[in-house]
């Protein structure tokens, strides 16, 4: 009924518009990522100088790598708003997925430094200061990072970036390591000397959970995964489709925070190109309302085949072997 009372256009330049606007909210999620996170880094640096805490210390260099993160997912954002060239036929929106890896090798990067830092202290303990201002460090941290993840993960998910997501599923492990140096500065105030080493290995190991998670989701991304559901649901739509008589092979695939689909049916094998032509509109038009996140599909239509017709692809086999 929406479809009917409000007229609306698939054109290039609607599609344009559209991952243009997703990009454009990517950036101001970035931008006030960036902001709280570095403010929240700075504030517990001065903390770290002042108390010595080894545990603090491996939290906000890890709140500080996240919030450097930013920087190559808004490369990535800008890129993707380039028209596609002659050489970069699909556009730039791969940019994303190498701002993924680039985070993930972030992450790495933090939960090395984190786990030296703690294996440094248990061998050389020390003394933490001024633990109630760690504690409360440690308060900001958890709320500062709670923040971010909430912001990331939902803007992420409306737009379909799985870096976007990552990234905010990486703040809210974030912040419950923030949480984590509570419990070593707890220890500490009780003359545990070993507590607060021990807490930033538990932090270590926190990050290395949340690369795990970050590297599959990456290299899913990177391998071109889609989720089973959309698959059906794309099945479903084109079957619906007057003038489909079957569905054959459908790929699916991510370009940044788009999807593009490529997908063959069957039509009656006696229509004319016009009304081949036009069910496969009828087709795309139907895959752009049922998948999110779609901006294009090329539908390629088959004909029924006709009693003891061979099979018209059979002069593409050898190279589909191949």
């Amino acid at each position: 009924m929406r479809h009917l009372l409000a007229p609306h256009s698939h054109e290039t330049a609607d599609k344009i518009d559209s991952a243009l606007e997703s990009s454009a909210r990517g950036m101001r999620a970035l931008w006030a990522s960036l902001a709280v996170l570095g403010t929240t880094a700075l504030a517990q640096g001065f903390v770290v100088v002042m108390s010595g805490s080894v545990a603090l210390l491996g939290d906000t260099v890890h709140n500080a790598a996240d919030a450097l993160t930013a920087l190559p997912l808004g490369i990535a954002f800008v890129l993707g708003r380039r028209a596609a060239t002659r050489r970069f036929t699909y556009g730039y929106g791969r940019a994303e997925d190498l701002a993924g890896i680039v985070i993930v090798l972030t992450i790495a990067a933090s939960a090395t430094f984190a786990a030296w830092t703690a294996v440094d202290r248990l061998l050389d303990p020390r003394p933490v200061r001024h633990i109630p201002v760690v504690a409360a460090a440690a308060l900001i941290g958890f709320l500062g990072n709670e923040w971010v993840a909430r912001h990331r993960i939902r803007v992420g998910r409306e737009i379909g970036s799985a870096a976007l997501v990552a990234d905010g599923l990486h703040a809210r492990t974030d912040g419950f390591t923030s949480l984590a140096v509570l419990v070593g500065a707890g220890g500490a105030a009780l003359g545990l000397r070993l507590a607060d080493p021990l807490v930033g290995l538990a932090i270590t190991a926190a990050i290395l959970l949340v690369l795990r998670d970050a590297a599959r989701e990456v290299f899913r991304r990177v391998m071109d995964a889609v989720d089973p559901e959309l698959v059906d649901r794309a099945e479903r739509a084109l079957r619906e489709v007057p003038g489909v008589r079957a569905v054959g092979e459908l790929r699916l695939r991510w370009i940044g925070h788009r999807l593009r689909a490529e997908v063959a049916v069957v039509v009656d094998g006696e229509v004319s190109v016009r009304q081949a032509h036009h069910i496969a509109v009828e087709a795309e038009h139907a895959l752009l309302h049922a998948v999110p996140k779609l901006t294009a599909a090329l539908v390629h239509a088959d004909p029924t085949p006709r009693p003891g017709e061979t099979d018209p692809h059979l002069t593409l086999a050898h190279h589909s072997a191949a």
